[in-house]
C-alpha cells in the first residue's frame, strides 16, 4: 500500500503543478479573477494533501501503527482531492454554481483523513 500512495502522491502533486500553471498562464485572460481564485484554492489544496499523501506513503511501513486507520487517511485525502480540487475545478471552469456545493464534501474527507492522523498519533 505505501506504493501506491507514494505513486498516486506523485501523479496528484504533478497534476498539481500543472493545475497551478495552467491557471497562472492560460486561465488567467479566459475567466473572471474570483473564477481563478476558486481554481487556484483547488490546486493548492491538492498540492497539501499530495504531500501528506506522500508522507503517509513514507511513513506507513517504518511505524508500530494501526495501519488500516493510517490507510483509511490516506484514501480520505485521495478522496477529497478528488471531490474538492475537483468540483472547485469544475466550478471555476464552466461556472456551474451547484458544483461549489460538492467541494464541502472533499472537505470533509480531507478532515476525516486528518482525524485519523491524530488518532494514530493519540494511539503511539
Amino acid at each position: 500500500m505505501d506504493r501506491i500512495f507514494i505513486c498516486l502522491a506523485s501523479i496528484l502533486g504533478g497534476l498539481s503543478v500543472m493545475a497551478g500553471a495552467f491557471g497562472a498562464h492560460s486561465l488567467k485572460a479566459q475567466i473572471s479573477e474570483s473564477a481563478l481564485e476558486i481554481f487556484k484554492t483547488g490546486a493548492q489544496y491538492q498540492m497539501y494533501h499530495a504531500l501528506a499523501l506522500l508522507f503517509i506513503g513514507l511513513w506507513i511501513n517504518q511505524t508500530e501503527t494501526p495501519q488500516s486507520v493510517v490507510m483509511a487517511a490516506g484514501w480520505a485525502w485521495i478522496a477529497g482531492i478528488v471531490i474538492f480540487s475537483g468540483s472547485l475545478y469544475a466550478l471555476s471552469l464552466t461556472g456551474i454554481k451547484w458544483l461549489g456545493a460538492i467541494a464541502p464534501l472533499g472537505g470533509v474527507a480531507f478532515i476525516i483523513g486528518w482525524g485519523c492522523l491524530a488518532f494514530v498519533a493519540i494511539k503511539l
